[in-house]
């Protein structure tokens, strides 16, 4: 299942990611890339629902998930989506909340078979997503060796 997004000009599959504060993984989705990011996020986030994640009340979202997903948030997943919004174009600059998940995306493009679109369903993707994400959290776990003087 591959698309082919011509907004962005991308080929393959599209990852969306529901993180928390701190950067760890949520919920996960992959699909093509012809497919809505907008559409995208709605199965995130119903997934996120279905996973039981019933403490959450606020969700910030990029530019690109304006629109009705507002309201679809608010009725279908009873959470504020609020909308991270750029202060001036034309300069660069770290938006708030929105570089926690460009973080993330950075910490799972360090692991070679998510680093390409090497995996032939996107059930498969999505299991690599969690798989190098628990990497990554028991390694920030584990205690560090004091080294002998």
């Amino acid at each position: 299942m591959r698309g082919y997004d011509a907004a962005k000009k991308v080929n393959g599959r599209k990852r969306h990611i529901l993180v928390d504060t701190l950067g760890l993984i949520l919920a996960v989705v992959v699909h093509a890339a012809n497919v809505q990011d907008r559409d995208g996020a709605k199965h995130v986030l119903r997934r996120a629902r279905l996973a039981g994640f019933t403490r959450l009340r606020v969700v910030w979202a990029d530019a690109g998930y304006a629109g009705a997903l507002i309201a679809w948030a608010r009725r279908v997943c009873r959470w504020s989506l609020e909308i991270v919004r750029r202060a001036a174009v034309g300069r660069f600059e770290a938006l708030p909340h929105r570089w926690i998940v460009e973080r993330t995306f950075a910490w799972l493009s360090r692991y070679r078979r998510l680093s390409k679109d090497y995996e032939q369903l996107p059930d498969t993707s999505e299991a690599m997503i969690y798989v190098a994400m628990m990497n990554l959290m028991l390694h920030r776990l584990k205690p560090e060796r004091k080294q002998a003087s």
